[in-house]
């Protein structure tokens, strides 16, 4: 539909996954579907390890915000406006501002790389002082000297014998003092 253009929708945060469903439900019981085609809550995964065990999990990239590509009619405003959970169109007074396409796109291809490779849970930073969680190294202290995120491996200094020695380690290797 040529008329469709995407819209940010401010929600309650914690319930984006309800309201979307709400929205959908709500522009079918209406027979509204042709003017809200598609609800998105932008995520990501992230790995994590716990009691030793790798997960993967969904984040999402703007909490508290869903895309809605709709047709901007008064009835369309008022169903998605009056819909549960959802607290308002991003934009001033009645008139939402829709995204523009380079926005969308951006969105959905930053979406796309980070549904396909999970990325690490914790982020670290050059100098950083860690801990050792698991490994040879268990419980040696060091200090970030190099990051990798793309392969989620640190090289940490830990001073064993008195030297500083560079040790390679995964992300959930480590913990943050």
């Amino acid at each position: 539909m040529a008329d469709a253009k995407w819209y940010v929708v401010h929600t309650q945060t914690g319930i984006e996954s309800k309201a979307k469903a709400s929205l959908e439900n709500r522009a079918i019981t209406c027979g509204m579907a042709d003017k809200i085609q598609k609800v998105l809550i932008p995520t990501e995964k992230v790995s994590e390890v716990k009691d030793g065990k790798k997960r993967i999990s969904e984040r999402k990239f703007f909490p508290g915000y869903i895309l809605v590509q709709m047709e901007l009619t008064d009835e369309s405003w008022y169903l998605v406006k009056n819909t549960n959970g959802i607290t308002g169109f991003v934009g001033s007074g009645k008139n939402p501002i829709p995204l523009s396409e380079d926005e969308v796109n951006k969105i959905l291809q930053q979406q796309e790389e980070k549904t396909s490779k999970p990325k690490p849970k914790v982020e670290f930073m050059e100098g950083e002082s860690v801990r050792v969680k698991e490994g040879a190294f268990a419980n040696f202290n060091g200090t970030i000297d190099e990051v990798n995120p793309n392969r989620g491996k640190l090289k940490v200094m830990v001073a064993i014998f008195g030297r500083s020695t560079p040790v390679e380690l995964e992300y959930w290797q480590v913990e943050r003092i």
